[in-house]
């Protein structure tokens, strides 16, 4: 029996004697460690983190690796904005429950569009059409509303439709959604591969 199945068997079996045992608990420094008795022996409570191994697609040839390298590299390249996308809309969802009227949020909204404006519009400007179509799926990931009703929900239905039309003109799609089980799986399993430190 390899050793690594034995550890397994033996700290499941702790685990059901620690099932009926209390657990205790030392505090070091910033850390607490648990732990709870049992026959005597003293053992050490952890949780491990779930480990998610992705099994890689195997390709029927040169072409369709070098396609879906090629789809790796643009999801990685905008994934960071879409998790910056997701935590500033946490941010700024959090700040307007705290303006009392429609003019401060209004303003607040052209302050906030200014800023990300003046971070990002270089980097966003340099974006394939396929880059740009990822970035909109990646942005209803995080936050879970497609950019369109973003736009609404933040400026006003008029500029979302102004900016629905303008991307519509481009082969985009502000109303698409994110669907993980449907025709975005490739690109939720790529994602979670690069979440999990995999890709």
């Amino acid at each position: 029996m390899r050793w690594w199945i034995a550890m397994i068997l033996l700290l499941g079996m702790y685990c059901k004697a620690a099932e009926i045992q209390d657990t205790l608990s030392y505090t070091r420094g910033d850390h607490v460690l648990k732990y709870v008795i049992v026959e005597g022996d003293t053992v050490l409570l952890s949780q491990i983190q779930e480990l998610k191994i992705y099994r890689r697609p195997v390709f029927s040839s040169k072409w369709q690796q070098r396609k879906y390298n090629r789809y790796v590299a643009n999801v990685k390249k905008v994934y960071p904005y879409a998790k910056l996308a997701g935590a500033k809309y946490d941010t700024v969802s959090i700040h307007l429950l705290t303006l009392k009227t429609e003019r401060e949020r209004r303003k607040y909204i052209d302050q906030v569009e200014e800023e990300v404006k003046a971070e990002f519009e270089d980097d966003l400007m340099e974006m394939t059409i396929t880059q740009g179509r990822i970035l909109l799926k990646l942005i209803d990931r995080e936050t879970g509303e497609t950019s369109y009703a973003l736009l609404k929900d933040l400026k006003n239905s008029f500029s979302a439709v102004f900016w629905q039309t303008l991307a519509r003109l481009f082969g985009q799609n502000l109303k698409s959604e994110f669907d993980p089980e449907g025709e975005d799986k490739l690109l939720n399993d790529i994602v979670l591969m690069i979440e999990a430190g995999q890709l």
